[in-house]
């Protein structure tokens, strides 16, 4: 019966993995290399290139929908010819019946995961590397970045005991060149009862005496009663200050080109920083990592539920199902997202909230046809 059932669901999964892969990557990718290729004279071979890179990224989207359409095909299938009857009528649960689904979708999670880690965020990476390179061939090399803003805080203690975030140390520079900061300007206000304002010319990273190397500057020290203690002025001075906003200004990849380990990487430096706001959307974004491939599991379980209820539907029917309930997931999984993202969920809940919501949904189904 494994066997068979196996047979039956494997030819509609891969159908759904060309049609939403397809789909996707028409919409999203074609449509702007196109652009690239008519208004920005992008090679035809280099944006062939992207094209393939991009895919990867899209297979890893279908694998869940396409989970979703061929369980639902395939027993709804069954269900109209009677088949399921008849398994039944040998004593076979519709329990043992869904499980074959279920196993297969655990098998198309594992590969989904091993594609979102191993595959995604390289070819991502390498896709806009290439087109970087494509479209910015007679600019240099290095990718400057312009007004790096970077914020420090910590919490203190008040007298009434509640914890408070303070800005300890704010730093920007107006160009960052991949090599030098330049145009710096740093408030330090981490030592108690003085401050203390460096302006500099220029400034790199030291990474022999981990410290900084600034270049014809300032430096005025500021007491707490907002009078000046000193103006010191250099060509060279070395201030031990953290290189964190040194390592923001390197990062050069943006989440689709992170794995779980880079993000976790950058999620220390974030909080570093200690901007909530960005610390909690990364941590959401992580969470929604781990539970993404795990959705192949949920419409696994719910299209095959859906499937044995007895029912004659053709395959237009099965799939116009499938749009509807992998519109509705993904609807609310931005919303959770987007809440999580706003404090109202925990990181944790906003990735995992849709799936906890279709995974009651599969076995209240399951149950229900169970009992008939």
């Amino acid at each position: 019966m494994d066997r068979y059932l196996v047979s039956e669901l494997v030819p509609p999964f891969l159908f759904g993995v060309g049609a939403f892969t397809s789909i996707g990557v028409s919409i999203d990718v074609v449509f702007e290399l196109i652009r690239k290729i008519v208004e920005s004279g992008l090679p035809l071979t280099i944006a062939i290139q992207v094209f393939f890179l991009k895919m990867s990224g899209f297979i890893v989207y279908a694998f869940p929908m396409s989970t979703l359409l061929a369980t639902l095909m395939t027993y709804s299938r069954l269900s109209s010819e009677s088949e399921l009857i008849a398994l039944r009528g040998c004593g076979v649960s519709v329990y043992r019946m869904v499980l074959t689904a279920v196993m297969l979708s655990l098998v198309v999670t594992g590969l989904s995961f091993l594609f979102n880690e191993q595959l995604v965020p390289a070819a991502n990476y390498q896709a806009s590397q290439i087109l970087d390179k494509a479209l910015k061939s007679d600019q240099p090399a290095i990718v400057k970045r312009q007004n790096l803003f970077y914020p420090e805080y910590q919490k203190v203690k008040q007298e009434e005991g509640v914890k408070k975030k303070v800005l300890t140390r704010l730093f920007y520079a107006d160009e960052f060149d991949g090599k030098q900061m330049k145009g710096l300007t740093i408030l330090d206000r981490s030592q108690e009862g003085v401050n203390q304002i460096v302006v500099a010319e220029s400034g790199e990273w030291n990474p022999g005496q981990n410290v900084w190397d600034f270049y014809n500057g300032t430096i005025y020290l500021v007491a707490s009663d907002s009078s000046y203690r000193n103006i010191v002025r250099f060509e060279r001075q070395q201030l031990k200050l953290p290189r964190t906003a040194l390592d923001l200004a390197q990062k050069s990849r943006d989440y689709g080109e992170m794995n779980i380990a880079q993000a976790l990487e950058q999620l220390e430096i974030e909080r570093l920083g200690g901007d909530e706001q960005k610390i909690r959307k990364l941590q959401v974004r992580i969470q929604q990592k781990i539970s993404l491939p795990f959705v192949c599991v949920v419409f696994g379980l719910v299209g095959a539920a859906m499937g044995t209820i007895p029912q004659r539907t053709g395959r237009g029917t099965s799939f116009g199902i499938s749009v509807i309930v992998i519109f509705t997931y993904y609807l609310l999984w931005f919303i959770s997202g987007a809440m999580g993202e706003a404090g109202v969920l925990s990181p944790f809940m906003a990735a995992w909230l849709s799936n906890f919501i279709g995974l009651v949904i599969g076995l209240n189904l399951l149950s229900r046809v169970a009992q008939r």
